[in-house]
């Protein structure tokens, strides 16, 4: 071969299978024409998420039982699905979720019938009480957005999975392997799935206890802290005088926000909508 065709050659293979650099301005760009910010319906929630939920990330809530991280997942629902008028792909995988709980939601920001109808249908829900029928549903949803396939009211625009922690921990324990291996799986399953799918990704996690320290820190280790873009940590409000249904939520990570910061949050308040960019 001369040396002309193996130049030609090279640059045929640099051509189609090198990686080419893109520089912060294009990258810039791209993030502004394919990113989303999908409010959740509670007005002190959305300021520790930067305007609300972004596609393309993972974001977790986590806190105790009780501290309302479920209800928190209704409120996004029902926002996402009545107020944007987004599909919602809910995926409960401890039984939490009251489809009666939503229609309260629902009722107090419209007497509509017809909306609240409408609403419920664009909340798609699956059970998935283990991680294999976890990993199928997400791996379903990816195949039929390759296939262009979608509901009749469109495409998922945020996956709601409540919760990691209950379809994880049964697996983690003695060596760790074969279940450390799976949550990674689940990992690369979620983000790729707002990677790729341009949704937001939301997961609530629960909270174990620091064998060192003993404070409360979120469920399933070090390697599942680099899973969520931004982490959110629900806590029970003190004081005589919180009402019951305010929580305390404490931004622990994010990628935009300086961390520490604290909003009360009233989980029985479908707050004031926040203004999300058209999709």
């Amino acid at each position: 071969m001369s040396y002309k065709a193996l130049v030609a050659l090279r640059r045929v293979l640099l051509a189609q299978f090198s990686a080419f650099p893109f520089n912060g301005a294009d990258l810039y760009e791209e993030l502004k024409t394919s990113t989303a910010i999908l409010s959740t319906g509670l007005g002190s929630l959305d300021k520790l998420l930067d305007a609300g939920l972004y596609t393309g990330e993972v974001t977790e809530i986590a806190g105790v039982p009780g501290s309302g991280k479920t209800q928190v997942c209704f409120c996004v629902a029902a926002n996402v699905a009545h107020s944007l008028q987004q599909n919602v792909l809910y995926i409960d995988s401890n039984g939490g979720l009251t489809a009666s709980r939503i229609l309260q939601l629902l009722q107090a920001r419209t007497p509509d019938e017809e909306e609240q109808a409408e609403a419920l249908q664009r909340i798609q829900v699956v059970h998935a009480f283990d991680i294999f029928q976890m990993l199928d549903v997400l791996q379903d949803l990816r195949g039929a957005v390759a296939q262009q396939v979608s509901s009749s009211a469109g495409t998922v625009k945020v996956v709601i999975v409540d919760s990691v922690t209950a379809v994880i921990s049964p697996l983690l324990g003695g060596q760790q392997r074969e279940g450390l291996a799976l949550m990674m799986q689940l990992a690369q399953e979620l983000k790729t799935l707002a990677r790729d799918l341009g949704v937001a990704v939301v997961v609530t996690n629960h909270m174990t206890r620091d064998r060192d320290s003993g404070k409360l820190k979120p469920a399933l280790g070090l390697s599942w802290s680099f899973v969520p873009s931004t982490r959110i940590v629900l806590a029970t409000s003190e004081g005589a005088g919180a009402p019951g249904s305010q929580r305390t939520a404490c931004l622990t990570k994010s990628p935009r926000l300086p961390t520490g910061f604290q909003e009360t949050v009233d989980i029985e308040t479908w707050g004031t909508l926040e203004q999300s960019p058209a999709l």
